[in-house]
């Protein structure tokens, strides 16, 4: 039964050793699946170690993709956003994306977009020297001549293939983090600029325009390095500035305090989504988190930790994400989800050894009509 919502999954692209730079993080050569493998409990009675039940794959075989791509369309996930990286004047961590999604014969059955996470690149990713935050390996910020090569890019090997997600048929684009860049583009002004002559490339190309879309972090003020004549500029103020045509988030942490359960934690969503609803003129899209624990990325306790995540309450978060949708019946009925694998921040999709497939049928019964277990082609029955 085909999906009349759009479901769309983070994907951390780093479950693969074909990235030569990501072996100083993770030298065994297969990726983050490195510290998967090896994290294990803080204190009594925390949920790690946690197994993939269709084990350590390298998602930018695409074969192993095909497999994802399919599960994830019988239960309801059709789109993926791809976390997309430029650091050093070149892309990074394009292989999953490149070598697994686009070569995968079914990638016509969930298609996909990108989020250009421009976040710095600290010691984080690196188990041995995680702790140790301050130190940064590649700045994300980027300068108007090197914003026109990484945006051509997009625009030549992405926007134009078929399975692109858009909305209005233009390719959407998100944004991962506005302050760094306008930072690297000198100010806001300069950074409207960029995005205005992004959009007018896009059009050259062929394409009908762009979509062009922020990632939201609660309502505090950006650091803006004292540019434009000052150094906090609220939020809001620059969504309008730089022209944005829509807004989610990526994960709860940003907006929410998460060290306490589920069902505690989901008020304080649900006020954000009216927050964001009454004070933006342009759309939402409601954005559900499956939970949040990053210990597996640190020898020392981070006690920010979301707890009793269990399937029946992401199901309830789910509802309410559909509900707020078919509330705005004039915006694409786009749902953000964090995320089809992060597996170090606690919050995916894919089945573990914990709650099975638990996740993934939560999204299929609350978006897709039920389908009795052992029915799906090529997979295992859930786990009870």
């Amino acid at each position: 039964m085909p999906n009349k919502y759009d479901i769309a999954a983070y994907i951390w692209p780093a479950y693969t050793g074909k990235e030569p730079r990501s072996h100083i993080f993770w030298p065994e050569k297969n990726g983050e699946w490195q510290t998967v493998r090896k994290a294990g409990p803080k204190f009594e009675g925390h949920h790690w170690p946690r197994k993939p039940l269709w084990g350590y794959v390298d998602e930018a075989d695409p074969y192993v993709m095909e497999m994802e791509i399919e599960a994830a369309s019988d239960y309801g996930v059709n789109v993926f956003i791809y976390d997309w990286y430029w650091y050093d004047r070149r892309p990074y961590l394009e292989q999953c994306l490149n070598d697994g999604y686009l070569k995968a014969k079914n990638n016509h059955k969930v298609k996909f977009y990108l989020m250009w996470a421009n976040h710095d690149v600290l010691y984080l990713w690196d188990y041995r020297l995680s702790d140790e935050s301050d130190t940064v390996i590649w700045s994300a910020e980027v300068n108007r001549e090197e914003f026109v090569r990484l945006s051509d890019r997009l625009i030549e090997k992405y926007f134009k293939l078929p399975n692109y997600y858009t909305i209005d048929n233009r390719p959407v684009f998100q944004i991962y983090d506005i302050a760094t860049f306008i930072n690297g583009l000198g100010g806001m002004k300069q950074a409207r600029a960029a995005l205005d002559d992004f959009r007018a490339r896009a059009v050259s190309a062929g394409l009908e325009g762009l979509w062009l879309q922020i990632t939201l972090w609660g309502d505090n003020a950006l650091n803006l390095s004292g540019i434009d004549g000052s150094d906090k500029t609220a939020i809001h103020e620059a969504v309008t500035a730089l022209g944005f045509d829509g807004m989610t988030h990526y994960q709860y942490i940003h907006f929410a305090n998460v060290t306490q359960d589920y069902a505690d934690v989901m008020p304080e969503v649900l006020r954000e989504w009216e927050r964001v609803d009454k004070a933006y003129d342009i759309p939402y899209f409601a954005h559900v988190s499956l939970g949040w624990d990053n210990n597996p990325r640190h020898k020392s306790l981070k006690p920010e930790i979301m707890t009793n995540c269990m399937p029946q309450e992401i199901a309830k978060a789910l509802k309410a994400a559909k509900a707020y949708t078919d509330s705005h019946s004039k915006q694409a009925p786009l749902i953000t989800i964090n995320s089809w694998n992060e597996w170090t921040e606690t919050s995916y999709l894919q089945p573990d050894d914990l709650y099975g497939y638990g996740y993934l049928e939560a999204v299929r019964d609350v978006f897709l009509k039920y389908v009795p277990q052992g029915e799906l082609r090529g997979f295992p029955n859930s786990i009870r």
